[in-house]
């Protein structure tokens, strides 16, 4: 009889327990913490729930609440998550709210319903803000005597795409979701100027790659300073010795423009705003004078993701995105770079290389790797750049530059502004300055740092995806590419259909996906399409068994054998005496 008395409390008690979790599905008000889904539904017209009616007129507050909790109920019901109501929306619309669910899985889930025509995630929006740094609106005022200033548009490819700008990367939308926060993003390239007044407090202690010390230009090989010494080439260098035809130049300042592409300082009332510039740029210095090895280059996208290598010390903030601006030629992916990029993009990084820009010819390595994200330039009308390689092997096209007008002395109508440096040769101490319409940045070098840090703005918002994910979401959120509007400045030939590669090259045409990306870069929609991949399942850890042997409560005696035991007293005393149960 005791047993028995055991376990009738036993039997309550599991009662109570079943009533509480009942009652916490239906209300699920009653459970604790705060939503973490927050979902609008929309009832088709004529169905089950929609004559579930939350309101009628001349309701209080309270009873147009109660009514819409009780639909809410009915569709949790069938849905199987506990929903507590929101705001109601006309006659056929709510906002239900749920826990232990994000709100993209909870619509998906709730969309499924015969009676649901539409359940959308009800998000937040902000307005679009203009920037305070005043080059994102518009350039110097053009001097055309001294042949400064511009571009006139500013960094027209950040803003919202229109008839005019129609590849702008849509940036600006973007940054109400995400700024790149907490990523790093490294920027393999000449060496970065950390001290340009732009990039304060967004460059990270890196690494200088460059061993051979003919091109190193620093005086010394491998070590932690990362900056930029400076990579021109004189007319006499060109026409001889280790420098022979590397072209004749003065210094470039390429990383350092990329950098402020990336991540340039923003909202701080000077020069540029950066795409990513929540971001942290990661100097990964693998160019000197006249380019750089593979060796160095691969070396150092080993050391920017956080792989350890032999005498080198390891990077104490290893990059979740690897912008390379680099390449040359159309030659195959080695080897090296293969098992590179293997390495790289199995720790989790996502790799982004410039397609080249040899006028329309193949891609060439390290773009043409597997595991690469390839990127392709545009013009500011969406058409294929001039200078820009084609090719299945590109992932997604971007802003490059261009000019339209070439005339001499003219201004260059929509380069892509970034940061530079005054100095010709050596960096100039406070020589922080930007590019123009008279000293311009285009190529696919500048194309490629803006799907860089909006890989970073989407790996802020979801840490958790694949380099594959987020190619995933480029290309779902890139826009189609335009079949008309372009045009030739004073060129009255017409424009033509992109090409696949040869020797004879192309200039300027209308992109067609499998040989420009899967279309304009949007990182707004990106984001978007980011936000909506499925999340990854927490599995909770499971509880140890305890040691039957210790002191930890288990074994015979413990409490868990005992209502064990308990409940199968129960079992037994319920069936009738002499009997055998009934099978079906």
């Amino acid at each position: 009889m005791k047993i028995l008395v055991a376990v009738a409390a036993v039997f309550a008690a599991c009662v109570a327990v079943l009533a509480t979790s009942t009652a916490a599905f239906a209300n699920p008000s009653a459970a604790a913490g705060p939503p973490t889904a927050r979902v609008i539904v929309g009832y088709r017209d004529g169905a089950a729930l929609a004559t579930v009616h939350p309101w009628r007129r001349g309701a209080s507050a309270g009873d147009v609440r109660a009514a819409s909790q009780r639909r809410a109920d009915a569709l949790a019901r069938r849905a199987g998550f506990a929903l507590t109501t929101g705001r109601v929306i006309g006659h056929r619309a709510q906002v239900v709210m749920a826990r232990g669910v994000d709100s993209a899985s909870l619509a998906r889930r709730l969309a499924a319903d015969p009676d649901v025509a539409w359940a959308v995630v009800d998000q937040r929006r902000r307005a679009l803000t203009v920037p305070s740094d005043p080059l994102f609106s518009a350039g110097p005022a053009v001097n055309l005597q001294t042949l400064t200033g511009g571009p006139v548009v500013g960094q027209w490819y950040l803003r919202e795409p229109t008839d005019l700008f129609r590849s702008a990367t849509n940036a600006q939308a973007a940054w109400a979701r995400s700024t790149g926060s907490g990523v790093v993003v490294a920027v393999l390239d000449t060496g970065v100027l950390a001290d340009h007044v732009d990039l304060a407090g967004q460059v990270l202690s890196g690494y200088d790659f460059v061993r051979d010390t003919t091109f190193s230009n620093d005086g010394d090989g491998r070590d932690a300073d990362a900056s930029d010494p400076g990579d021109w080439i004189t007319a006499a260098e060109n026409a001889s010795g280790a420098y022979k035809n590397c072209g004749r130049q003065d210094s470039s300042w390429h990383g350092t423009g990329v950098a402020g592409i990336v991540a340039a300082a923003t909202n701080n009332g000077i020069g540029m705003a950066g795409l990513a510039h929540g971001a942290k740029v990661l100097p990964v210095r693998v160019l000197g004078k006249c380019g750089g090895y593979d060796s160095d280059i691969t070396a150092g996208m080993l050391w920017a993701a956080g792989i350890d290598q032999a005498g080198l010390p390891g990077s104490a903030t290893p990059a979740r995105v690897l912008n390379l601006s680099l390449g040359g030629g159309s030659t195959a992916c080695s080897g090296v770079y293969q098992d590179a990029i293997a390495a790289v993009t199995a720790r989790g990084a996502v790799v982004v290389a410039a397609a080249g820009n040899s006028d329309g010819g193949p891609v060439g390595a390290p773009a043409n790797c597997p595991g690469v994200i390839a990127v392709a330039g545009l013009r500011h009308a969406g058409t294929k750049v001039g200078f820009s390689d084609l090719g299945p092997e590109i992932a997604i096209a971007a802003p490059g530059g261009n000019c339209v007008n070439i005339e001499l002395g003219q201004p260059c109508l929509y380069p892509i502004l970034t940061l530079s440096n005054s100095g010709l040769t050596v960096p100039a101490a406070g020589g922080s300055v930007y590019s123009d319409s008279f000293n311009i940045s285009v190529g696919t070098s500048f194309a490629t740092p803006l799907v860089a840090a909006t890989a970073a703005l989407i790996l802020s918002a979801r840490p958790d995806l694949s380099p594959a994910q987020v190619k995933m979401a480029l290309q779902s959120g890139a826009r189609p590419f335009p079949t008309s509007g372009a045009d030739n400045g004073t060129d009255p030939t017409p424009v033509s259909i992109c090409q696949p590669p040869s020797t004879q090259g192309q200039l300027q045409c209308y992109c067609v996906t499998g040989l420009c990306g899967a279309g304009m870069l949007d990182a707004d929609k990106a984001l978007a399409a980011a936000e909506a991949l499925p999340r990854p399942v927490v599995t909770p850890t499971p509880t140890p068994t305890p040691d039957p042997g210790g002191d930890s409560g288990g074994g015979a005696l413990s409490w868990p054998w005992l209502l064990a035991l308990l409940a199968a007293t129960a079992v037994l005393s319920a069936r009738p005496r002499g009997r055998r149960p009934v099978r079906g």
